[in-house]
């Protein structure tokens, strides 16, 4: 026993700097949770909706603004030129996204002004931010909304007809605008589709008449499309009559 009292003797004191040391570690930790103690508990319930509100940003992207449209309407307006990769997905993506912001720009202001400053400034709560800020939104989609999809989809839900519009459920209205938005989209996908249609019709039976059954129709309307899109200024002839659809440009 008295043998192994020096190496008690040694381990005790080379574990007294360590917990000295592990002491010195903990203080700050120890204030950094008092701090965080101390922080109130509206700033981390703001920063909690935020975070949470950017992680529904696309879904409110696809639902409740005219990226559907614009993106519907590119893409088949790709089919109706024949062009598989072009312009590519990224692309087509990328301009309807700012298109959507730009025809929203006044709205997306607004819901800035009267809802978003003031709830980071702490001057109302997250309940009052959230109802203020659909507001504008509402009343941009009920703006774009056709009567006929409001009802079907009162009619689904099995709802009575409101005294006034501010009665509508936000879910029943966000349904009747992507119906009514979906439905313009293929209106102007069918308009779009008839010129083409008619040079790849054209072709092919010129094609017929001539007894060139072997070369496919398509690579010779390519370039008659193209040529065609290109002269009637096709880009921004669509781009602006689908911005005029909310009142835009």
């Amino acid at each position: 026993m008295l043998r192994l009292l020096p190496v008690l003797v040694a381990l005790v004191a080379l574990l007294v700097p360590q917990i000295a040391g592990a002491q010195d570690l903990a203080e700050p930790l120890v204030a950094a949770a008092e701090e965080a103690r101390d922080v109130p508990v509206a700033s981390t319930v703001r920063l909690l909706v935020i975070l949470t509100g950017l992680t529904f940003m696309p879904a409110m992207l696809l639902v409740m603004t005219p990226f559907p449209r614009f993106i519907i309407v590119f893409s088949l307006l790709r089919q109706a030129l024949g062009l598989q990769q072009s312009p590519p997905n990224q692309v087509l993506i990328g301009l309807a996204l700012f298109l959507s912001m730009l025809v929203m720009r006044p709205t997306l202001e607004e819901v800035k002004t009267t809802a978003l400053d003031p709830y980071l400034d702490s001057q109302i709560e997250t309940t009052v931010a959230l109802e203020t800020g659909m507001k504008p939104m509402r009343r941009f989609m009920l703006a774009n909304t056709r009567q006929t999809d409001m009802a079907a989809v009162m009619e689904m839900a099995q709802m009575e007809r409101p005294e006034q519009l501010d009665d509508i459920p936000t879910p029943a209205v966000v349904s009747a605008f992507m119906l009514s938005e979906l439905t313009t989209a293929f209106i102007i996908a069918f308009k779009i589709y008839i010129p083409f249609l008619v040079i790849d019709i054209v072709v092919a039976n010129v094609l017929l008449g001539m007894g060139m059954m072997v070369l496919p129709p398509v690579i010779i309307s390519l370039p008659f499309k193209l040529m065609l899109f290109v002269l009637m200024d096709g880009w921004n002839l669509l781009v602006r009559s689908m911005a005029a659809g909310f009142g835009g440009v």
